[in-house]
């Protein structure tokens, strides 16, 4: 077992879209003592209503369910619908920032994707709970991906979500018996060394961006990343210009449309520093890219929350699953790979030089230097624990 990682796990990786909601209503529908849910996102439209529903269905049946959402981004949601939620024995908590109105807020925010059931059954990723991450009819989701696991890991998480919440505020906890009966049972051909990392800076928590900075620092032969919002911080920076003069293969998947035009401007102007680095951009052309995970040497694996930005490690609480194990590694590697071949254009160097004008890198400059400026005064306040 490495260091830290636990290793009576079962993972699968999930593609987002019908297969991530399938086995997150499976989830809530089989669940028989908890539920702890914590999301970004949940919208009320097709999506957010059918898991609000199932979730009030579960807690009329007597599991307790405990739904924590940001309050900036899912500020959507309505009172009756709360109200509606909170009669039927659910409960629903907000992560309240600093300041917020409809169209802004400062403070950090809560991005977890994280569903617990019963302490031993996990599903962490980067999808929200809303119609744009399902596949509806003429509505293909966005690109995104998961990882569901059974073991001792989810029972990590079980407790990471009551702290959050607050324990004082919750009934009597699941006994670890009952657990660690649950994980004997899996078979040792069927195990794997799992960690859940959290990035928190507030709490001096940087899981995630260490666990960046170490695999780049150890591989030795390739290093696959699939992100939404790639605008790595200097440090990530060195640390990815030093794994290139090793000859590490490092391959970037990022969203040729993005939600957020100004983040995507900003992206657009390192990809001069990348290709001059040698390293090899697509961009995904089908939808909306919203995934983020890596791989490295077929070795480790990381899914969850974390964008590679300054946005995920100081202004979030982020959350991924770090997964040490060769098959799921190749598995999740050949899943990128499939996808470059099918949905991907490769940024060429030459023609990314001749056909970006002096205008457009006046545009992309003037953006990154934005968001950078905004980052900034929305987390000048921060101060450590």
């Amino acid at each position: 077992m490495h260091i830290g990682f636990s290793p009576r796990n079962r993972v699968e990786l999930i593609r987002g879209g019908k297969p991530y909601f399938t086995r997150l209503e499976q989830l809530i529908q089989e669940a028989k003592q908890s539920i702890h849910l914590q999301f970004y996102i949940l919208e009320p439209d097709s999506t957010g209503d059918r898991i609000l529903e199932l979730l009030s269905a579960a807690a009329q049946r007597g599991v307790a369910v405990h739904l924590h959402l940001d309050a900036y981004a899912s500020s959507h949601l309505d009172n009756k619908r709360v109200e509606q939620f909170r009669k039927s024995g659910a409960e629903l908590k907000w992560f309240e920032p600093l300041l917020r109105s409809t169209r802004f807020y400062i403070g950090r925010r809560m991005h977890h994707k994280i569903i617990v059931a019963d302490g031993v059954k996990l599903l962490i990723g980067g999808l929200n709970i809303c119609d744009r991450y399902n596949d509806l009819p003429n509505e293909p989701a966005w690109y995104d991906m998961a990882a569901y696991l059974e073991g001792e890991t989810a029972y990590i998480a079980y407790h990471q979500c009551r702290s959050l919440w607050g324990e004082q505020e919750l009934p009597t906890r699941i006994d670890w018996r009952s657990v660690d009966a649950f994980c004997n049972n899996i078979p040792n051909a069927q195990q794997k060394d799992c960690k859940l990392r959290y990035n928190d800076w507030v709490r001096r928590k940087r899981e995630i961006t260490r666990s960046y900075l170490e695999q780049f620092q150890a591989a030795e032969k390739s290093i696959m990343i699939c992100c939404s919002y790639f605008l790595p911080g200097r440090l990530l920076q060195k640390k990815i210009a030093q794994a290139r003069k090793k000859n590490v293969r490092i391959r970037v998947i990022l969203t040729g449309v993005s939600d957020v035009p100004l983040a995507k401007s900003a992206e657009r102007f390192l990809y001069r520093w990348m290709l001059d680095k040698g390293i090899e951009i697509y961009e995904y052309q089908s939808n909306v890219l919203h995934a983020k995970v890596a791989t490295a040497d077929d070795k480790w694996t990381t899914i969850g929350s974390y964008n590679l930005n300054e946005i995920s490690a100081l202004a979030s609480l982020e959350a991924n699953l770090d997964v040490r194990d060769n098959n799921f590694a190749v598995v999740t590697r050949m899943m990128l790979e499939e996808l470059i071949r099918t949905d991907c254009k490769r940024i060429d160097p030459m023609a990314f030089a001749a056909y970006t004008g002096f205008f457009q890198q006046i545009g992309q400059r003037l953006s990154f230097y934005i968001i950078h400026a905004v980052l900034r005064l929305f987390t000048f306040y921060f101060r450590q624990e």
